[in-house]
Order: structure tokens, then sequence, then C-alpha cells
């Protein structure tokens, strides 16, 4: 813990900024989160530079009148997105963070970093180990003294993210339209992405978990009703909107159905490739777990959990004895982390749990 006396009081800006929401946090320099603001997509690849600097500047406002302080009183921030410093290559994007800021009144230099990075020291403040992400995308990083040494995927829907949410629910569309062109084994994900197609468009409709309460619609463009409904609106999708599909899988999965098994355990095979890929002897440190696949499904969390170095992934739905596995909400208490040492103040464990506690208890 760093001690009282020996630290003059300055303030420090937070901020993960992530595909779905940006969350800030505005802390003091013993770790203590004073103020915290949540608003809409921080990314500005996914979301476009404008989208996420309205969102930025809105997430730091809040955390700013929740602590009653100025932007001015900020001395260090650190922005954690997808790319980290990369993304701001881009002289309009830079602009557009640093005004953001400045619209709050936050003067104070914009460091940006590795959103996977801020993962990381969200569920530990030791300074080597890995992390792996699993939500809209996929990917793993080693982290050797408290830097980013390796990363593996990332690499968007169509070169990577394998294991992802937007993956399982591309394997669950190819699987619904095997099923219902015959192609395929019946399967529960069959009525489930039809309901959900339904609902989308307005309709009601009954779903039954029974594989066989679809009946297969043999390759005819005028017999075809079903496939085509399918077919038209997951292509009226941008591709990583399939993640949304990705809860059906497990659905189906605890229904026991076969097809939905076998996807899910193979995203966390694919996870599992994907972790082991940056697991070296030597660097043993804890494991940091993120992302709505992980952190919402044990199944999967048991197949990467046991990844060693050069060693093969357990067989599906066998779990493996493994490093400690630390599973986390998100990147805010790390980005407040980061935000911390950019000040030069160490983060010991006495203040990553007190940085980690307030920021629990502002959400």
């Amino acid at each position: 813990m760093v001690d009282d006396k020996s630290v003059t009081m300055t303030h420090h800006l937070g901020v993960d900024a992530g595909g779905t929401s940006t969350r800030a946090v505005v802390l003091d320099s013993h770790g203590r989160a004073l103020g915290y603001g949540r608003s809409g997509s921080g990314n500005p690849i996914s979301a476009g530079p404008a989208v996420a600097a309205t969102s930025l500047r809105a997430a730091t406002a809040q955390a700013l009148a929740g602590a009653g302080l100025r932007g001015s009183v900020i001395s260090t921030t650190a922005v954690a997105m997808a790319g980290g410093s990369s993304v701001t290559d881009d002289p309009d994007v830079a602009d557009s963070i640093r005004d953001a800021l400045v619209s709050t009144g936050v003067t104070a230099g914009v460091s940006i970093e590795k959103d996977l990075l801020a993962l990381y020291f969200s569920g530990t403040p030791q300074p080597d180990g890995y992390a792996l992400v699993s939500g809209t995308g996929a990917a793993a990083v080693r982290v050797r003294g408290g830097e980013v040494e390796a990363v593996c995927d990332g690499l968007g829907w169509l070169l990577g993210d394998d294991g992802s949410g937007f993956w399982i629910g591309r394997e669950m569309a190819r699987a619904v339209a095997a099923d219902l062109d015959g192609r395929g084994p019946a399967t529960a994900l069959t009525p489930l992405l039809l309901a959900a197609t339904a609902s989308a468009t307005g309709q009601k409709t009954e779903v039954s978990l029974d594989p066989g309460s679809v009946e297969p619609q043999h390759p005819s463009s005028d017999q075809n009703p079903l496939l085509r409904e399918i077919v038209k609106h997951v292509y009226a999708l941008r591709p990583v909107q399939l993640a949304q599909y990705a809860p059906l899988a497990f659905e189906a999965m605890s229904a026991h159905d076969a097809v939905a098994e076998n996807i899910v355990n193979r995203a966390g095979q694919a996870l599992a490739d994907t972790l082991a890929a940056v697991v070296i002897p030597g660097l043993d440190g804890p494991l940091v777990v993120g992302g709505s696949v992980l952190v919402n499904r044990q199944a999967v969390r048991d197949i990467v959990g046991g990844v060693q170095p050069h060693s093969p992934p357990a067989p599906a739905g066998e779990a493996r004895a493994g490093r400690p596995l630390v599973i986390v909400p998100d990147g805010l208490v790390g980005a407040a982390v980061l935000a911390l040492r950019n000040a030069g103040l160490p983060v010991d464990t006495g203040v990553f749990d007190t940085v980690t506690r307030s920021v629990r208890r502002l959400r």
C-alpha cells in the first residue's frame, strides 16, 4: 500500500473504451475510485471516430461529475481500446480522442493503451502472466514486466477471432442451414434461430428444442421458405452481429443437443490453441479471462484453464489442472491501474485491492 504521508494527492482518469460500451473512472493517488461514468461504444475502428469521441466525452464527464472534480485536476490518463496506440496513427482519430477529453476540461496528455493489457491488469497487479478474451472477438496476450510481449489472434471476423461470440454465431448459422437443406443433422439450434429471426422481424413463434421439430427443407428455390428466411436475415447483418446468437448455442447445449455441444467444445479448443500460442515455459503468472463467452461459460473456461506450454488442449469435456484463473467483467480496473502507473505510482497488492473494491462499489 502506498504511504499516505509520502504521496502528494493527485487525480487520475482511466477509460476502458470497448466495442459495446465505454467506462470511465476518476481515482486519487491511493487508488480510491471517486467517480464513475458509462456511455456507448468507444471503439473508433468499429463505431467510427465521431461516435467513439462522443462516448469518451460522455463517460468522462459523468465520472468527473460523480467525483465532484473539474477535468483540470486530472494529472494522468489511460485510455484502453482495441489496437492500443496503433489506432492513433491516424491523426484524425488521435485528434478526436484528445478533443473529447479537452471538452471535459481534461488537459493532461492522453496515453492510449492496449485493451488486452487493461484486461490483464483488471485481474492482477502481477507484472507477468496471460490474458484471454472471448466476447464478440477473441485474442490472447502474454505480459512480461507489465508490458505486452506477445499477442495471438484478435484479427477480426474474416481472418481470426476463433472461438469468439462471432465464431460461435457463424458456426450455429451454418449448422442450421445444413439442417434445413439436408446436408447436416437435425439440431435444436434450428428452431432457436428461426424464432430469433422471426422476433427480429416482429413475428411470434413457438420454440421447441426437439431437433426434429423442424422438417428439413430439401434444395428447391420454390420449396425452401425457412432456409430462404434464414439466408435473408443472416446476410442482412454485419458479420460481427452474428455474435448476438452465440447464447443460443449454449441454450441448445443445455438441452444436450449434440450439434451445439460440438460447436461449444470446438470454440473452447480454438481458444485453447490461441492461448497456447503465447504460453511459454518459465512464465507462470495468472491467466486473466474476460468477454461474455469466457465469463459466463464454465465449460469453455474448463478447456482453456489447463493450457500449458506446448501441450495439446484438454480433451472435450475434460478439465486439466492449470494456472490460477481470474475472471474479470471488463478492463476498467486495469485502465485505472495503468493511469496510476503512468503517474509513476507503484501499484502493489494493497493499491490494486483498493482500486478493485472502490470501482466495484461505484458501478
